[in-house]
């Protein structure tokens, strides 16, 4: 229990003073004007407030990542907790934070295009092709995901096909519709249930005095999994996640100041790296150790530990407003995977989205495709969303260093996370079946081996970027406001 409450204080504190120290440092701008009001288009740049654009972030962001990551993360032990406030603070939220700020001091571009001036004009298309990739899945996904858990919920009243063609049309108007129409409405309130139903949990393990195991870092996984280096591709959300590089410029379009950026993009990842120690410690504590958390999962995966600990913390009526907080996450990160996408797209080939009928070509074919996939066995496929997903991450982090290096800032806050993550995401996939099914041996020698030869070839083309003065951001007084 001291473990599991020092973890969430360390959090805490964590927002208050490394995350003051990175707003501090990256300089921010209050009388800057923010894209929000420069490229007004009423659809997707649009001012909101800091209450409506943190919990929008918090929604886009979480998905199921901060709740089923940390409850099949919960089978490695303590150790799990450590990842997770570290990760969360030093990695994940800068993250977040580099990601927003560097967005909203460039016309609120989204990661392909930040990498494309940053990391050169071929990452362009590299990142671009990761994001859609990436996108697609997790909409796809998130599609099949909540209309499982709301069949079940219903108890196989309402036929399956009907739950997911519901969701697919809320994603639709979701995507299509401005920002502040829909997501901009009904964010606050799902928002609100998550956060309690969070708490709710939390608050249950306190009182009950549950037994959640205290620091260790000893590796208790039943199918003895090794920690390094698969605890980072296990626990994503709540840690560090590629997918928040694709959903933070979202919201960089509707800020209103920059001096909000800290509270937005910071302190939301902050607040997933809660939810994500409540349901870490509930996989640990209440299923008669690590072996039966095992069983359970293998019979039901992370659904059925859900369901679990909801009902076991707060009863029939406030497990199930619990579980409907959990539904929530998948059905509003889906919903805002298929809009970064169309946004991307539109960025990629310039496309101003004022016009419904130039939103509604470039999105069409996604949902077709991502129809096609609920359809078929992409198992495979998905195998590679999180290796895809870190190293998405590693990317944003570097065009942080990046933009940090250019301006002779503290890019060591955004180059050691990078780099670190970058040995995991070379070893990892030189040592998985899903990949090169190398020695682990082998993998961490052509893992440091390939870090070390990227990082210089960054370092080189930083300082060629400094002695060039590429530009951080760009000059309002040239921007064009979408017709």
């Amino acid at each position: 229990m001291y473990t599991f409450l020092a973890g969430i204080a360390l959090l805490i504190v964590g927002y208050f003073t490394y995350g003051k120290f990175i707003e501090k440092m990256f300089g921010v701008k209050e009388d800057r004007t923010t894209p929000a009001y420069v490229n007004s288009d009423g659809v997707d740049y649009v001012p909101m407030s800091t209450y409506k654009n943190s919990l929008i972030q918090l929604l886009n962001i979480a998905g199921t990542g901060p709740v089923f990551g940390p409850i099949m993360g919960a089978l490695y032990g303590p150790v799990a907790f450590i990842w997770i406030v570290i990760g969360c603070i030093f990695a994940g939220a800068v993250h977040d934070y580099l990601t927003g700020m560097i967005s909203i001091r460039n016309k609120g571009a989204h990661l392909p295009e930040l990498a494309s001036k940053f990391l050169g004009k071929i990452m362009k298309h590299v990142v671009n092709a990761f994001a859609v990739l990436l996108l697609l899945l997790v909409g796809t996904v998130f599609v099949s995901t909540p209309a499982s858990l709301l069949h079940v919920l219903m108890d196989g009243k309402v036929a399956l096909t009907l739950i997911i063609v519901a969701i697919f049309i809320y994603y639709i108007l979701a995507t299509l519709l401005p920002v502040d129409k829909i997501i901009g409405r009904l964010y606050p309130y799902f928002g609100a249930l998550l956060v309690i139903s969070a708490l709710g949990v939390g608050i249950g393990l306190v009182v009950t005095g549950a037994p959640i195991p205290e620091l260790s870092l000893s590796n208790f996984h039943p199918d003895n999994a090794p920690i390094f280096p698969l605890i980072f591709f296990t626990i994503t959300c709540g840690a560090l996640s590629g997918f928040h590089a694709t959903q933070t410029p979202i919201i960089s379009r509707t800020t209103q100041k920059e001096g909000q950026g800290r509270k937005i993009f910071y302190g939301m990842m902050i607040a997933e790296g809660i939810i994500a120690m409540i349901w870490a410690a509930a996989a640990m504590s209440l299923f008669k150790g690590y072996n039966g958390l095992n069983d359970l999962l293998a019979n039901g995966g992370p659904g059925a530990i859900v369901s679990e600990v909801s009902v076991m913390m707060l009863g029939g009526i406030g497990g199930t407003l619990a579980v409907l907080g959990v539904v929530v996450l998948p059905i509003t990160s889906g919903d805002t995977a298929f809009r970064s996408a169309r946004m991307i797209i539109a960025e990629y080939l310039n496309i101003a989205q004022k016009k419904f009928s130039s939103r509604l070509w470039i999105a069409a074919p996604l949902f077709i495709i991502s129809a096609v996939l609920t359809q078929i066995d992409f198992n495979l496929l998905w195998r590679y969303f999180s290796w895809a997903n870190q190293a998405t991450a590693v990317i944003a982090l570097f065009v942080g260093a990046m933009y940090l290096y250019i301006a002779r800032k503290n890019y060591w806050v955004a180059l050691v996370p990078g780099s670190f993550m970058l040995v995991m995401v070379i070893t990892y996939i030189l040592n998985a079946k899903i990949g090169f099914g190398l020695s682990m041996n082998a993998a961490w020698i052509g893992g440091f081996i390939g870090a070390t030869v990227l990082i210089g070839l960054f370092f080189n083309a930083a300082k060629k970027a400094r002695a060039n003065n590429l530009p951080l951001e760009e000059d309002i007084s040239g921007w064009n406001r979408v017709a």
